[in-house]
């Protein structure tokens, strides 16, 4: 029951949220910091099946899949669907990391929201539930249930708490945007997941939706192809991929910075658990056939993102094509077919999200200061700050891969283990390396040097300092990316066997094209 109750914690204290305004105004968010505490604290309790599965695993055994914890209940007996939910080593991964930005979320939106409260906290708590519910999800409409359960209150987040200097209708316009991009990608996954379950139906007999019974089916190889194509582009929207990006930059422009937190930390991050999940297991054989498209559009991610993040004026948009960039590299790993790349895809995902989410917060508490995004306003704010300037000069150093920090991790254990598939991508795919160096400093240049632009706000010219609650958010996301930099191993270890045994999986399929 431990994987139903972590689900049902968030929705839980969201709707305690909502109606806890009625007490006072402040008192929705200690409900919602309270919630997503417990959550955060629950996960460290399936720690414990992960730490027995490390201490009892085979490294000869190749079980796929391989579950620490498995919660089963019939839900639609009639169709074969049931809540199914199940753990291991990469979800867990994933579900601490999803409770720990969660915290970090309702901590730098506490003086941000000055309206709905309750409302507010109950929309970010239900996105969260979500993004649990798709990581633990593998019943294949359960997981589409929750895979469109996050999507609705992330709609009004940008829709009733955008940035004030955005007029009202440029939020709703921005916010369907996103509404309309990824239910129409939903809709492609929902067909393809009925597409596949047809076809499970007409060979055995029985319908079910059931990760275990679709994933050894023998497809036939057009249909295969197709119905991959639906899941990749339902993936794809999210991640997002060129050129189905074309939402992100908007969302995070208008986006609470509470709202980008989870966006960029943890929604696109479903769509690279997708694609190891589902997209890569039952479909083995069109994923090989299709990952010289996919690694060159993981390309195109790389050197798009980075070339459109030189163009920026606005910080948060020059952040969202960053991430563009950045999950290129995820992407080639995805399809790269060699274990040491899905682990350094691993840690990619994990540090990005939380230098990302750094950089975002730390725009926020720019913006709560100088009341401007726009980088043509800024200048000279390295002098007139005591500790922003530094902090933000370390989450540059993580964003353009710097050693010691997670993402140099995952970027040089994703080439390593990409150049054993595709050496000519991985030599064109350094380079993007150097174009992120250049924006990041573009960006320290940009706000924290040259003339001083943003008017002064008292006779000394120092803005207001940090206080302790922003302080120590800003310190904990900071230690660990560098934890991740120098002890990568235990993230490693706790993702080996689930990506070792895809990877044995995936070269034992018998693939005749």
């Amino acid at each position: 029951m431990l994987l139903i109750i972590l689900i049902f914690i968030p929705f839980i204290f969201g709707l305690l949220c909502w109606q806890s305004e009625r007490i006072g105004w402040w008192v929705p968010r200690w409900v919602a910091l309270s919630g997503m505490s417990i959550t955060f604290i629950t996960t460290f309790f399936l720690w414990q099946y992960e730490c027995y599965d490390l201490l009892n695993s085979h490294p000869t055994e190749h079980v796929f899949p391989k579950w620490q914890l498995e919660y089963i209940y019939p839900w639609i007996p009639r169709f074969g669907i049931s809540v199914h939910l199940a753990l291991d080593g990469f979800s867990l991964l994933m579900v601490t990391l999803t409770g720990f930005l969660g915290c970090m979320a309702v901590l730098c939106s506490w003086c941000e929201i000055q309206r709905y409260h309750g409302l507010f906290y109950l929309n970010l708590l239900w996105i969260l539930g979500g993004v649990i519910g798709v990581f633990l999800s593998i019943d294949m409409f359960l997981f589409f249930f929750f895979w469109e359960i996050m999507l609705i209150p992330m709609y009004f987040l940008i829709s009733l708490w955008g940035h004030k200097e955005v007029n009202r209708s440029g939020r709703i316009n921005t916010a369907i945007k996103f509404f309309v991009y990824t239910q129409f990608s939903g809709l492609f996954m929902l067909i393809s997941i009925i597409a596949l379950v047809s076809i499970h139906h007409d060979m055995h007999g029985v319908w079910s939706f059931n990760y275990q019974d679709l994933l050894n089916m023998l497809l036939p190889v057009h249909a295969e192809y197709l119905i991959m194509l639906g899941f990749f582009f339902a993936f794809a929207v999210k991640m997002p991929i060129v050129p189905f990006h074309v939402w992100l930059p908007d969302v995070h422009s208008h986006a609470p910075t509470s709202g980008s937190v989870d966006l960029a930390g943890i929604l696109l991050k479903t769509s690279a658990y997708g694609f190891f999940r589902f997209v890569l297991p039952l479909f083995p054989c069109a994923s090989k056939s299709f990952a010289p498209i996919a690694m060159c559009l993981g390309l195109v991610n790389i050197f798009y993102g980075a070339c459109m993040a030189f163009a920026q004026a606005d910080v948060k948009r020059l952040i969202a094509y960053t991430s563009i960039s950045h999950m290129g590299f995820v992407l080639i790993a995805i399809y790269s077919g060699t274990h040491l790349s899905y682990q350094g895809a691993v840690i990619q995902m994990i540090s990005h999200s939380l230098s990302v989410s750094g950089m975002f917060i730390i725009c926020g508490q720019l913006y709560e200061r100088i009341h401007t995004r726009d980088m043509r306003l800024m200048g000279g704010l390295w002098s007139r700050m005591h500790l922003i300037p530094a902090f933000s000069l370390c989450f540059a150093a993580a964003t353009l891969g710097l050693p010691g920090t997670g993402n140099f991790i995952g970027e040089v254990t994703i080439l390593f283990g990409n150049f054993q598939s595709a050496p000519i991508i991985t030599i064109i795919a350094c380079f993007g390396i150097i174009l992120s160096s250049i924006y990041s400093l573009i960006l320290m240049q940009r706000i924290y040097y040259g003339p001083i632009l943003v008017p002064r706000v008292n006779k000394i010219g120092l803005l207001r300092n940090m206080t302790l609650r922003e302080k120590n958010i800003i310190i904990t996301l900071l230690l660990c990316i560098f934890l991740i930099g120098f002890f990568p191993q235990y993230i490693l270890n706790v993702s080996y066997m689930t990506m070792h045994n895809l990877c044995i999986f995936l070269k034992e399929y018998n693939c005749s094209m």
